[in-house]
């Protein structure tokens, strides 16, 4: 949970707005990896797109008629690029537009899988400010450009062109090339939504900030796999801090939605077992839990101390009588 300035509590993965930017998310696996890969070029291909360009929902929109030159050569520049060079020049050469050529460029490097390039770009075009006419340009024509942003690991959400879009995709940069903090620091100021949550609590996992996991996701619900794969990492924090009952019931909560991704029904039975270990037992039904190591040994201890004194007694009455 976060704390407001009123003082009131709120979740960090409950969205209140009637649109937002995401689209549904899903679970990348080696196999679906591949077809998804394969999918993209074909569509690409028969649209008449190349799929190293900026993903677009639907067709690229059209220029207004009577847009001016540096409108249509930025248009020509996002929707035709294929590297982020050309988006970097024409920034260079109208300094008005440049903080969006960069966030622009920044989003291309980052489909190419370019993160340190991807990483400064992307923070030079946020702390460059952008005049009129390139904000109005955005707000016309870039709504409906898409970036497939990895939240946590395997976890993919498509994000139409927003703040949530460009802080995202930052923070999973910063990630992957170990600015953990950073990339906490890039998704903590955006608004409540189960994509932002996962990449919130990711990088706090990532820091072993175990009670802000638990607290941030307090009253989670398995409603689709966006939230089942935030509470697996729920339940790895209440793991991590001994609270082995809770992270039970976390769990149990991944595997009772039916159509539960396989993935992480299959990460859940995993940290089930895992679990198990962690408490000597063989399995998590009550009747399955041994006595602590511990406990048998003073056990045994007490057993070899009641024969030594039984046998010196013995021997002492034997002396006694006679014998």
């Amino acid at each position: 949970m976060s704390q407001p300035p009123n003082g009131r509590m709120h979740t960090i993965f409950h969205d209140t707005r009637d649109f937002t930017p995401f689209r549904e998310g899903y679970v990348r696996t080696p196999v679906r990896g591949l077809a998804d890969g394969m999918n993209e070029v074909l569509s690409g291909v028969l649209g008449g797109r190349d799929h190293a360009r900026l993903s677009v929902v639907g067709n690229v929109p059209r220029l207004k008629m009577l847009s001016s030159k540096p409108a249509k050569a930025m248009h020509e520049a996002v929707f035709t690029s294929t590297e982020p060079d050309s988006l970097l020049a024409f920034g260079r050469m109208n300094p008005g537009w440049a903080g969006l050529c960069h966030v622009m460029a920044g989003l291309l490097a980052y489909k190419h899988g370019g993160f340190l390039r991807a990483s400064e770009l992307l923070q030079r075009g946020l702390t460059t400010r952008i005049d009129d006419d390139a904000s109005q340009f955005s707000a016309i024509y870039l709504g409906q450009v898409v970036t497939r942003v990895e939240v946590t690991e395997r976890i993919e959400v498509p994000v139409l062109f927003s703040e949530e879009s460009v802080f995202l995709a930052l923070a999973h940069c910063l990630r992957e090339m170990g600015m953990t903090e950073s990339a906490l620091e890039a998704v903590v100021g955006l608004p409540p939504s189960l994509p932002s949550a996962l990449a919130r609590c990711t990088a706090a996992y990532s820091l072993d900030r175990h009670r802000d996991v638990v607290l941030w996701t307090e009253g989670l619900l398995n409603t689709d796999d966006l939230s089942a794969a935030l509470l697996l990492i729920r339940a790895r924090s209440q793991r991590a801090r001994g609270d082995f009952e809770s992270a039970q019931v976390a769990l149990k909560e991944v595997l009772r939605r039916r159509k539960t991704n396989l993935a992480l029904k299959n990460d859940a039975l995993t940290d089930r077992a895992l679990l198990a270990l962690d408490q000597g037992r063989r399995t998590l039904t009550p009747r399955s839990k041994r006595p602590a190591p511990p406990a048998e040994l003073e056990t045994m201890e007490v057993i070899r101390k009641d024969a030594e004194m039984r046998r010196l007694w013995e021997n002492d009455f034997r002396q006694l009588g006679g014998e």
